[in-house]
């Protein structure tokens, strides 16, 4: 039992000490946490734990995805892809047409084409049903398991996009995380205003690259174009190729920057982007070229030559801050559905500081009733197992910094209930060791077998209920993470402070005092 490597004397120390740095920033003044954040190196203690968005303020946001428009866009490409394919392989049909979730057409000579078509029916979407009938009418439908597939690709890229582009503006710590099926919820601490986040998120940013159709009498589009109104010129319109010669997924990078005094957004395209485009500039010289960004026309500038340097400019009248906004959506990539907003809820600051304080009066209360029950109930070993509580909370403020964890109510919560778990070690090893003075067992036996026999219990109901904690974190939404975050952490702390912390000051006391007689 007295017996306790040195290594391990080292290593407990250490990282006691490391912990009471990492944790210090929490306490200091907002003017030296910023201080400190500017001016310590990054490997040093000096980073804070971010507040949730219930208690520094902020804005909640629930997003819905338009599922059904990228199935409406899935089905219009089938339909492209068929025709095009049927006229490839010279197999005459009739009657293509779309339908809710998927499309259909007639044969003209099903015993002659029926095997090809069932072909190009099955390599026009993955998981599709496809059904050619004797009288050769082929029926092409997105399934459940093709809906379902679609929704998840769409929901993760979203998500993805939704971050990319809330990174980029500055925003700290945001929580962004899919909700049900199709919603996306979105937290914004210390954003009290969210109009300028849910401008950037509503535009889909779906931009491509089209020629301008010279032959369109009067502004009426011809078979294969479309119509489209001009962003910056209200109520006129411009008749472009429906058929884009680029997309907007081929660049690679866009920024804000200046021609002649004026706002504009450059690009670049990737390798077979900046190949297709050298080719189209070079075969339509003297054209106009429709940049469109959300079925708008920003601008239609003249092709004055070729470029194949694989970039260019935009130009539209824009401002500093539209330049920047437009050349932000296009880095972060265009969403594959547009996003509605369901619901929105501020957070006042005044609230959160609210719940801060009343936080940490529930964690205060929490602390003094255990502090003191330990010291009245085991005496000594009762201050020692106190001194480990307290050294606990300041581990767990310490991983949450050093992890830039996000403390939420929720996680308050945790943080509580740790309190009143933590001590649970000290007490099944006390309870042990006055089993075993009541056996007649001499002190440093009756210590020694105290901790080593509870030990696999400790560790057993620790690791039970860290396994909840995980399934919480792994299923659970915002909140229901939050809580599992702190209460994780709690647990780990817990364990080294009984197994190890409050081992080595007993160990410690023992060595000094040599009592034959132990009052616990």
């Amino acid at each position: 039992m007295l017996q306790f490597e040195r290594w391990k004397v080292i290593l407990v120390l250490f990282l006691t000490v490391m912990g009471v740095l990492y944790a210090a920033p929490n306490v200091a003044s907002p003017k030296t946490q910023a201080w400190l954040a500017k001016n310590v190196p990054s490997w040093l203690p000096s980073s804070t734990i971010n507040l949730g968005l219930g208690l520094q303020g902020g804005s909640y946001l629930l997003l819905q995805a338009d599922i059904d428009s990228v199935v409406k866009d899935r089905v219009s490409s089938m339909e492209d892809t068929a025709r095009r394919e049927l006229i490839k392989q010279h197999i005459g049909y009739v009657h293509l047409t779309s339908t809710k979730n998927g499309i259909s057409f007639q044969l003209r000579h099903p015993a002659l084409d029926r095997d090809a078509a069932n072909k190009i029916a099955n390599n026009l979407e993955d998981k599709t049903d496809v059904n050619v009938s004797d009288a050769g009418l082929v029926t092409v439908t997105l399934g459940q398991q093709a809906i379902k597939s679609i929704n998840k690709q769409v929901l993760s890229k979203s998500i993805a996009i939704v971050r990319r582009r809330i990174d980029e503006t500055g925003t700290k710590e945001p929580v962004i995380e899919q909700q049900g099926e199709n919603r996306i919820v979105v937290e914004l601490p210390g954003v009290a205003n969210p109009d300028h986040i849910k401008k950037l998120l509503g535009k889909t940013a779906k931009m491509s690259f089209h020629l301008v159709d010279m032959n369109a009498t009067d502004g009426r589009p011809m078979p294969g174009d479309i119509r489209l109104p001009m962003q910056d010129t209200p109520g006129q319109f411009i008749v472009i190729k429906e058929h884009a010669v680029l997309r907007g997924d081929m660049l690679v990078d866009s920024q804000p920057t200046f021609e002649e005094g004026s706002p504009v957004v450059s690009f670049r395209f990737n390798s077979i982007g900046a190949e297709r485009f050298c080719d189209v500039t070079r075969n339509n010289i003297g054209k106009p070229f429709a940049i469109v960004l959300d079925n708008k026309v920003i601008s239609a500038p003249r092709i004055n030559g070729e470029i194949c340097a694989g970039s260019g400019v935009i130009t539209g009248g824009f401002t500093v801050k539209g330049a920047q906004d437009l050349a932000l959506l296009l880095r972060s990539g265009a969403l594959p559905a547009p996003l509605h907003v369901m619901e929105e809820r501020s957070v006042g600051p005044s609230l959160g500081s609210d719940s801060v304080a009343a936080g940490k009066m529930a964690a205060g209360v929490a602390m003094v009733a255990i502090l003191f029950l330990m010291a009245a109930s085991y005496g000594l070993f009762g201050i020692f197992a106190d001194i480990a509580l307290v050294l606990n909370m300041i581990f767990i403020f310490a991983l949450l910094s050093m992890l830039q964890a996000t403390l939420t109510l929720p996680g308050i919560a945790g943080i509580i209930l740790t309190i009143g778990i933590a001590v649970d070690a000290n007490v099944l090893v006390y309870e042990r060791i006055r089993e075993e003075l009541r056996a007649g067992r001499s002190v440093l036996a009756a210590v020694d077998a105290g901790y080593v026999h509870a030990k696999a219990t400790i560790i057993d109901s620790n690791i039970t209920t860290l396994t909840v904690a995980v399934i919480l974190f792994s299923f659970g939404t915002g909140p229901v993470k939050g809580f599992a975050v702190s209460m994780s952490i709690g647990i780990l702390t817990s364990l080294f402070a009984a197994l190890q912390l409050t081992r080595l000051m007993v160990i410690t006391w023992l060595r000094k005092t040599r009592p034959t007689k132990l009052e616990i």
